[in-house]
């Protein structure tokens, strides 16, 4: 039986939503597939101003994810490709949320919103690089019907990965 799922926001992130996501990302589980452990406060700073310019170009970006009572509690969205290997010249879609959050659907139903607001975009497919042990988000992007494209082994981290895609 499919629950339903809950009400999320997706917006813009802040300037004050990089000290948010410092702190709400800073737990071993949360890190475990980026890295190990949290990241510096400077390295938020960057990525959610690297966002806002995202929106401002492209009309859509990571955005902060905002529960019910307008707590922010992660984000998820797209973005190009960083990297230097993988699927250069490709959107990615990634989501990343506060631990006490998991298991509650946030993740798939700002998923689903991310995927209609890139598809309004103009964007015509999607590619999800994942970790090939992180059950959790292989479990959301099953539930977004994406297929397997490809493995590969991470050059940051030397492990196992997978690259999904799905056509929008």
């Amino acid at each position: 039986m499919n629950r339903a799922l809950p009400a999320v926001r997706l917006r813009v992130p802040t300037d004050e939503d990089a000290v948010v996501w410092h702190r709400i990302f800073d737990h071993p589980d949360v890190m475990e597939f980026h890295g190990g452990r949290a990241w510096e406060l400077s390295a938020y700073e960057e990525l959610t101003a690297r966002q806002r310019r995202h929106d401002a170009e492209l009309g859509f970006c990571l955005w902060s994810v905002l529960d019910g009572s307008g707590e922010v509690v992660g984000f998820t969205g797209a973005q190009p490709w960083p990297g230097e290997w993988g699927p250069r010249g490709r959107i990615e879609i990634g989501w990343r949320l506060a631990r006490p959050h998991w298991g509650k659907g946030y993740v798939t139903a700002a998923a689903r919103e991310t995927l209609e607001r890139v598809r309004t975009a103009g964007v015509d497919d999607v590619v999800a690089m994942v970790d090939a042990r992180n059950a959790r988000s292989i479990a959301v992007i099953d539930r977004l019907g994406m297929r397997l494209a490809d493995t590969f082994v991470s050059p940051e981290s030397k492990q196992q990965g997978r690259c999904y895609e799905l056509n929008l």
